[in-house]
């Protein structure tokens, strides 16, 4: 991630967490909220704050990574460790995560790029597939 763009997701999670979500929650469009994570290696607690989107239930975040062909740190986290938190304004919510697979790959990235047309880009000319991850409340 640049730095100017690390530097903003860093201040959005600062701004989200200080208010308690009343400011962060939406940015540029997009409903944003805090995944919490634990570091696979350091075991150092993580927040990334991510656009998310809804199915059911479920709250829907996309490993896009601004399209650069690595996944993001959060993901890595998330896959060692899928019980985690997260923070939708100024809700704590216990979540369960899982990548989508098959057709629920297809009719979530549908749902997600219908939204955030910024995704379809970032997949084009990547040899990897960009994750969505689906976060079920517990």
């Amino acid at each position: 991630m640049s730095g100017w763009k690390k530097y903003l997701t860093n201040l959005n999670v600062f701004i989200y967490q200080v208010s308690n979500g009343h400011l962060g929650s939406r940015l540029g469009g997009q409903s944003m909220l805090l995944l919490h994570t634990l570091g696979r290696r350091s075991g150092e607690r993580r927040t990334a704050s991510l656009a998310y989107y809804r199915d059911g239930d479920n709250y829907l975040v996309v490993a896009s990574n601004w399209g650069k062909e690595n996944h993001p740190g959060w993901f890595y986290n998330l896959m060692h460790q899928p019980r985690t938190t997260i923070q939708v304004k100024s809700n704590t919510i216990t979540v369960e995560a899982r990548q989508a697979q098959g057709e629920d790959y297809q009719r979530l990235w549908l749902l997600v790029t219908r939204q955030n047309a910024q995704y379809i880009g970032y997949q084009q000319g990547r040899k990897r597939r960009v994750p969505i991850l689906i976060l079920t409340p517990t």
